[in-house]
């Protein structure tokens, strides 16, 4: 395996990792920016945002920036001048806080929540809302254990999310109408304790990778247990550093 290069120190909570244009793109929570950094380590701040958390970023088609806002379930867009406005309120849908977003190519922008830490017994209160681009929300799956990242597969028919709680990637198809159904494991580990995915990521060579417990899996549509430690980025939550492992094919 690669070894590991450290691209960014200092942060105070880095999540939400996204490689776009070049570039790693991440939210670093403790000071309320979202930063960019090239594989060279030279980072810029890209945005500021006046919110108690920016939990998590992803693009329009178009290419501007969108960020969750956590505690106050707002979506808020960037424009071209730098300023952020609000895209979406989402707070109706009563998700207990927003968690992870993704966008897929027809600009449907999902977004879930309900990332609860000690839930009662024999309760999921995840669930994934949709903001099309009309700009309607709705609530289009539920059940979901922690809902953590998601991703959209390139050919805009399956959106796939990290069930942390559950141990599992979980795939929907995406309708036409932007609504989620057909519900199924895309791959699970052996138990939720020793398998608590995170983000995934989707690589060219058409498999997932996901951040599992502080080391990353690469897995492909049915997998188990048998998914491997492997190469990917990563944002170390509690060092406060943003490594990699350079891709070195599948």
């Amino acid at each position: 395996m690669s070894e590991t290069k450290t691209l960014l120190t200092g942060l105070v909570i880095g999540e939400s990792p996204r490689w776009h244009e070049g570039r790693l793109w991440l939210c670093n929570w403790g000071t309320r920016e979202i930063v960019a950094v090239d594989p060279d380590g030279r980072s810029e701040v890209m945005a500021r945002v006046p919110v108690d958390l920016p939990y998590s970023i992803d693009w329009l088609p178009d290419g501007r920036l969108l960020v969750t806002s956590g505690p106050e379930e707002r979506l808020l867009r960037q424009e071209p001048d730098g300023s952020l406005v609000e895209h979406a309120d989402l707070s109706r849908l009563d998700f207990n806080g927003l968690n992870e977003i993704v966008v897929d190519g027809r600009g449907n922008i999902y977004v879930n929540g309900g990332a609860t830490f000690e839930p009662a017994e024999g309760e999921t209160p995840g669930a994934i809302a949709v903001v099309t681009p009309d700009g309607s929300v709705r609530q289009v799956a539920d059940g979901i254990a922690f809902p953590n990242g998601m991703v959209v597969t390139p050919d805009d028919t399956t959106l796939i999310i990290s069930e942390s709680f559950a141990g599992s990637l979980t795939a929907f198809d995406i309708d036409e109408d932007g609504g989620l159904s057909n519900r199924r494991v895309w791959a699970a580990g052996p138990t939720a304790s020793a398998w608590m995915p995170s983000g995934p990521m989707w690589a060219t060579w058409a498999k997932t990778w996901s951040a599992v417990s502080a080391k990353a899996a690469r897995c492909s549509s049915g997998s188990s247990s048998t998914c491997p430690a492997s190469r990917a980025c990563w944002v170390a939550r509690t060092s406060g550093r943003c490594s990699w492992w350079p891709p070195a094919g599948a």
